[in-house]
């Protein structure tokens, strides 16, 4: 009677459809979080580091999420990784919690976050490249030639913005791609042996012993005279940027597929852009929307292509 009056009756078939649909959605709206965590990371960093420089924003912000990383491990009682998984732990902590963190830190001292935002948007593609050397993939050769379109897009768009010549934030920001990329490809490999929120705790703790005591050493003399903004930036990224937000992305890419989920990292570039015109009184010019554009799209049509 009751399927009469409704017209539907629910199937095993319609309802595993709806859990998955369910998950796939739940997984993109965790992806798009993760990625909104990570776009306000150079706006974030261009706030703090006036005041808070470099080199402390690099140590303390992950001296910050290591120890909140051993607060949980130790609460859910996780076993210490193997040792063949802990050197290339602690390989993507060198890339992930130094490389990126600091070259990225540096470059924000004279770099536009929305300028960076742009240029950063080739991240991946850089870490697809990454994976053909970590873990021997081979991409095909369209994939390859969209790539290097991809790489003169930002080219073109460096040196326009720089009157034709690139500055040495450029070359920063380009270091701190490379760093990611890698440190992304080796999370990944890493990530098929434990969950993604366990790669990044222990990356975090195995750097502790370097940057705890570099954070105490590079703090400010008078922390009382740093600006609620610069501490507030500086407790976005130790705690969110440097952390919890990858577990939302991670998360995300379990539950919803690595494929359909990772589109929402198309976004990041406009993400960035509207926080640096939010947060920083960035103006939003018409050519880097334009460039943002073409390197999505670069992206987008990348990720469509046959990598083995």
């Amino acid at each position: 009677m009751m399927s009469v009056l409704t017209g539907f009756s629910p199937t095993p078939q319609s309802a595993t459809k709806a859990a998955l649909l369910s998950r796939k959605n739940l997984g993109l709206l965790l992806g798009l979080l993760g990625v909104t965590i990570f776009a306000a990371t150079l706006p974030m960093t261009r706030l703090a580091v006036g005041e808070l420089g470099p080199w402390f924003l690099t140590s303390g912000r992950a001296a910050v999420a290591g120890l909140i990383a051993v607060a949980v491990m130790v609460v859910l009682r996780r076993p210490w990784p193997g040792s063949e998984q802990l050197w290339r732990i602690a390989l993507a902590a060198v890339l992930l919690v130094g490389g990126f963190p600091g070259f990225s830190g540096l470059a924000m001292q004279s770099v536009p976050a929305a300028h960076a935002g742009v240029v950063i948007g080739i991240l991946p593609i850089a870490t697809v490249i990454a994976a053909t050397r970590i873990s021997g993939e081979r991409p095909s050769l369209a994939f390859w030639a969209w790539s290097m379109g991809g790489a003169g897009l930002v080219v073109a768009f460096v040196l326009r913005q720089g009157a034709g010549l690139p500055s040495s934030g450029d070359g920063l920001l380009l270091a701190a791609v490379v760093s990611a990329a890698f440190g992304y490809a080796i999370s990944g490999q890493l990530s098929k042996q434990m969950p993604g929120w366990e790669v990044i705790s222990w990356a975090v703790i195995v750097a502790l012993p370097v940057t705890l005591p570099a954070a105490l050493w590079l703090a400010p003399g008078h922390p009382a005279l740093i600006s609620a903004t610069s501490w507030g930036a500086f407790a976005y990224l130790s705690i969110m940027s440097m952390y919890l937000g990858f577990f939302a992305w991670n998360s995300g890419l379990a539950l919803g597929g690595v494929a359909h989920v990772a589109q929402v990292q198309l976004l990041q570039p406009f993400i960035t852009i509207s926080f640096a015109a939010l947060l920083l009184g960035e103006k939003l010019e018409a050519e880097m929307l334009v460039f943002a554009l073409g390197i999505v799209a670069v992206v987008f049509v990348s990720r469509k292509l046959k990598v083995t």
